[in-house]
């Protein structure tokens, strides 16, 4: 078996590279001498008691398989996960169109309405009339899927129409559309990062994990700014950078977790000042704010400022798919360059019907807007005021602190099972530990009934699990 395993890893391993070891104890001696054998060496040949991811039917110290020993790693990796508090479950619900934030919660004892308190569906739009009606008869009219890529037959009408909607929120040349934010993120910055030679990246520190991927996946050089510090961010440019080398600098406008928003005119001024360009998510900003549900950009006139924008169509316009937006020559760049966008079957028609229709709904009017900014402002003050741990921002968002693993799941838990209230618990990798929490979004269709009801089973909770409050 050792002889098996040598020969396996002698195709990468420089330690087994070369004439084949048919002296057991030299390969041992491979084995231990590098890093990762070493480690899938001892683990196969503990003994049962000593791992507890071996299994306890094993007899004999031969060493396991090596697809035997990964299985096991890999159970160790989820035993931590468990013990540590921050195992994810799924929660199995079914939302009621035009009843919203209603929905049915299915569990092996029961099904039960709740109402959820965790959806980015930030506006309804996901249930809005014309939304459905769109979906439904392109559904009809066209079929379910593409079937096939943008360049292969994927490209209806209705994409082309999307993307000149979304272009026109952000008062940009032209936008490209995406299976979701994530791979627009990751996509276009991985294309930009490898294509442009020299390319320097400076990236907030809190940014998401998609824009990390984009960045680390560019394999460019990078470098990483304070959160919202645009002085950190010019000393870095100003000491670290190549004065020749192109630049990109990649935000988000409002942050998911703690709900604070960039100083969007400061970091561009920066950037401007260093000859980069800028790239901004606004994820959890499109639709929520702006004239036009531009964004934060939008809102503040600042469009022209950025290079690129990015977006979903998941979150406030209540469909599916992301997109990024910026001149015609850099998305025909992106288009033609992203592996992430060439090879991917393209959206299904009836919702890219779908997100036209809720894009031209929030451009038409303010109201929902005003509504939800109004909501959101509502349930902190009412939080504020039965002294539960919430953070103030000037966003939307409404995080509230729990700053344990434990008793964050405990609280979700509860809240759901006894009070038919849905929030997930938010923590590591999302958040760094310590600073779990609660992540609630409230929207127009919460009523102030619900909100108190949520306020009051909060505090009993909070009580119950002696959580601290500060």
């Amino acid at each position: 078996m050792y002889t098996a395993l040598a020969q396996l890893s002698s195709r990468s391993c420089p330690f087994l590279n070369g004439p084949r070891h048919k002296d057991l104890a030299a390969v041992s001696s491979g084995l231990r001498r590098c890093p990762f054998l070493r480690q899938v060496h001892t683990l196969a040949t503990q003994s049962p008691r000593s791992s507890p991811v071996l299994s306890t039917k094993s007899t004999h110290s031969e060493p396991a398989k090596p697809a035997r020993v990964a299985e096991q790693v890999v159970r160790q990796k989820m035993s931590e996960i468990v013990s540590e508090g921050r195992y994810r479950v799924f929660v199995d619900i079914e939302r009621k169109a035009g009843h919203y934030p209603e929905a049915i919660r299915h569990s092996k004892q029961h099904v039960k309405d709740v109402t959820v308190w965790c959806n980015n569906d930030y506006l309804g739009m996901g249930q809005h009339p014309r939304v459905i009606k769109a979906i439904a008869n392109t559904a009809m009219t066209i079929g379910a899927g593409a079937g096939g890529t943008r360049n292969i037959s994927g490209t209806s009408h209705l994409h082309s129409r999307l993307e000149k909607e979304l272009a026109s929120i952000h008062d940009k040349e032209a936008s490209l559309v995406f299976s979701s934010g994530y791979v627009a993120n990751e996509a276009a910055l991985a294309a930009l990062g490898s294509s442009l030679p020299g390319c320097e990246f400076y990236s907030d520190s809190m940014n998401h994990a998609s824009l990390i991927a984009g960045i680390r996946n560019s394999r460019a050089k990078k470098f990483i700014f304070e959160h919202n510090n645009f002085e950190h961010l010019d000393q870095l440019m100003r000491e670290k950078g190549d004065p020749d080398a192109p630049k990109i600098v990649v935000f988000e406008s409002v942050y998911s977790m703690d709900g604070d928003i960039a100083p969007i005119s400061k970091i561009c001024d920066v950037a401007d000042k260093h000859g980069a360009m800028t790239f901004i998510d606004e994820v959890h900003a499109v639709g929520l704010y702006g004239s036009k549900g531009g964004g934060v950009c939008d809102r503040d006139n600042l469009s022209h400022r950025v290079t690129f924008v990015s977006g979903t169509l998941g979150k406030a316009f209540g469909c599916f798919g992301g997109y990024i937006a910026s001149s015609s020559l850099m998305i025909d760049f992106v288009r033609s360059c992203a592996p992430g966008f060439i090879f991917t079957t393209a959206l299904p028609p009836c919702m890219v019907a779908g997100a036209i229709e809720s894009v031209c709904v929030l451009k038409e009017s303010d109201r929902l807007r005003a509504e939800h900014q109004e909501r959101a402002a509502f349930l902190k003050r009412l939080l504020a005021e039965a002294n539960i741990p919430v953070v103030h921002s000037e966003s939307h968002i409404v995080p509230v602190m729990v700053w344990d693993p434990v008793k964050c799941k405990q609280a979700c838990d509860i809240l759901l099972d006894h009070y038919g209230i849905y929030v997930q618990p938010i923590n590591y990798p999302t958040v760094p530990r310590g600073m779990e929490r609660l992540r609630l979004t409230p929207t127009p269709l919460h009523s102030d009934e619900k909100m108190y009801a949520l306020r009051d089973a909060l505090a009993q909770v909070w009580e119950l699990l002696d959580i601290r409050r500060e």
